[in-house]
């Protein structure tokens, strides 16, 4: 147990920002859901409920047989965690003994099924556990994780559960929209590094997802009797350039400050200073405000090159619900892109063949190089993929293995070595991708892998090539089903309806590669 420093760093599990008590083993007195409640434990010692004792947060019942209670929490913010508090508050006779910590990462939007195959770390070994306190763990586990597990021996109470560490944005799929990116969303990995005062709601909640339900979920500083303005730093997710700020003043009313400032700096340019007292702050914006008022500020904005921070002053005080910044990211390609920008004439087609089998796609692709960044990558490659036509698609679909082709054998390679080095490396690493994307199909169905097979033959005896489906996240009566429904179709319409299957796989492995080379 310690008091270190993380209890400063946000919540990544708070109902609040998404997070949620998805699975339990047990509920019988108390429901999970209490656990990632932003509000602090209540005590209501007459009240009394059919199953007992009345308790705000989870609790499962006396256990009869060998084993543990568990709780999976989908953190609402994925990221790296550097604490966690058990908090057992109001929780006395019914406190477990102790307590342990793992998790996992889950990318897909299906995660109570993906859930069924995670391989799960633990990151905090069994402690015992103080009833009616918090209990503080540090955490040194220092990966990216979207869902933890809460593991009580034997059984009993806990109240609340945060989990404090770093947000870590998927960066290879925020860089692949292209356009502008929410550069101070606490969801994208900004951070409010210092403000002012504090007197009501957190500085923290200035850069929350979603919109403001009242007051206490803003910014409120103390009414300032002192000279000076109230401020807030927030760091960026990444160093950009401004284009779109948003302050939010609703549910402030006889409190909205009259003004405010922006200015932003790059901190890249004063490298030894402590964020507060950096010198060289340039002016983004300064405005009057209104009470209980989105502003939107696009063409007022002053230009001033890339910026890693913003420094928010609000005059002469006053609350914000929340500031919104929205710029486009730091010119330099992602890693990723670089390498692949780099690869030789025959690494690079590799590394791109892997994504899609065309060769009229690959070459097109090599001679297209350098990508400026992701976002171009996915354009160019969906430009030329409907360029190439339609031999060259029937080319590409031969490529991919049959729904169901990989089940029956062992796929090799692995998807953490040298890219694009050898012809053969990158067939492995395609297979794995291929095993990775359908498995959804399950080897413990025979039957149902048997009539996938009869269908995809009568398939191609009828339109002359394989059938093609994006098979990410899809179990296989899903496949089967659409299967059944496509063959009917005419053959120009359903050669089409491949292709767009098609891209969408060469779209999503695209994204692999750019992750596996940075």
């Amino acid at each position: 147990m310690t008091d270190a420093g993380f209890l400063d760093l946000p919540d990544l599990a708070a109902e609040a920002v998404g997070g949620a008590a998805i699975q339990c083993t047990d509920e019988f007195f108390a429901a999970k859901d209490a656990l990632v409640r932003d509000c602090a434990p209540a005590q209501d010692e007459g009240r009394v409920t059919d199953r007992g004792k009345w308790m705000d947060g989870w609790e499962t019942r006396r256990r009869r047989a060998p084993g543990h209670d568990s709780c999976v929490i989908r953190l609402g913010l994925p990221g790296v965690i550097r604490g966690v508090v058990i908090d057992t508050t109001h929780v006395r006779s019914t406190c477990p003994e102790q307590a342990s910590l793992e998790a996992c990462v889950v990318d897909g939007p299906l995660d109570l099924e993906e859930l069924e195959r995670a391989e799960w770390t633990e990151i905090l070994p069994r402690a015992a556990l103080l009833e009616d306190r918090k209990n503080e763990f540090a955490i040194t586990a220092d990966r990216r994780f979207t869902h933890v597990r809460l593991n009580i021996f034997p059984d009993g109470g806990v109240a609340r559960l945060r989990v404090h560490g770093e947000v870590v944005p998927r960066w290879a799929r925020l860089r692949g929209h292209g356009g502008l990116v929410e550069l101070a969303a606490l969801a994208n990995g900004a951070l409010v590094e210092a403000c002012s005062d504090e007197r009501a709601g957190s500085h923290l909640n200035l850069i929350r997802p979603g919109a403001a339900r009242g007051s206490s979920e803003g910014w409120q500083p103390r009414r300032r009797r002192g000279a000076g303005p109230d401020w807030v730093i927030v760091r960026l997710c990444a160093p950009g350039t401004v284009e779109r700020l948003e302050l939010d003043t609703r549910h402030f009313k006889g409190d909205a400050p009259e003004r405010c400032l922006v200015e932003g700096i790059d901190a890249h340019l004063t490298p030894a200073v402590e964020v507060p007292a950096m010198d060289g702050w340039r002016p983004l914006l300064a405005s009057a405000l209104q009470p209980d008022t989105v502003h939107v500020f696009e063409p007022e904005l002053r230009r001033v090159g890339r910026i890693s921070h913003v420094r928010l002053s609000l005059l002469p005080d006053g609350g914000l619900s929340r500031l919104r910044a929205w710029g486009r990211l730091d010119g330099d390609p992602a890693p990723g892109i670089e390498r692949l920008n780099g690869l030789d004439l025959s690494g690079a087609r590799a590394a791109l063949r892997r994504c899609c089998g065309s060769t009229a796609w690959v070459e097109a692709m090599v001679a297209r190089r350098p990508f400026e960044d992701q976002a171009a990558l996915l354009r160019i490659a969906e430009r030329v993929f409907w360029e190439v036509g339609e031999q060259a698609w029937l080319e590409a679909f031969l490529a991919l293995p049959r729904l169901g082709g990989h089940l029956g054998g062992h796929v090799g390679g692995h998807l953490g070595g040298h890219l694009g080095e050898r012809d053969g490396d990158g067939e492995a690493g395609a297979s794995a991708w291929s095993s990775e994307e359908q498995r959804g199909l399950s080897r413990n169905d025979p039957g149902l892998l048997d009539e996938l097979a009869a269908a995809n033959q009568a398939y191609v005896d009828r339109f002359g090539f394989v059938f093609l489906l994006c098979a990410t996240g899809l179990g296989g009566a899903e496949m089967l089903a659409d299967l059944k429904r496509r063959i009917s179709r005419p053959r120009d319409e359903e050669l089409r309806t491949a292709a767009e299957e098609q891209l969408q796989v060469t779209r999503l492995r695209l994204l692999k590669l750019v992750e596996e080379l940075s």
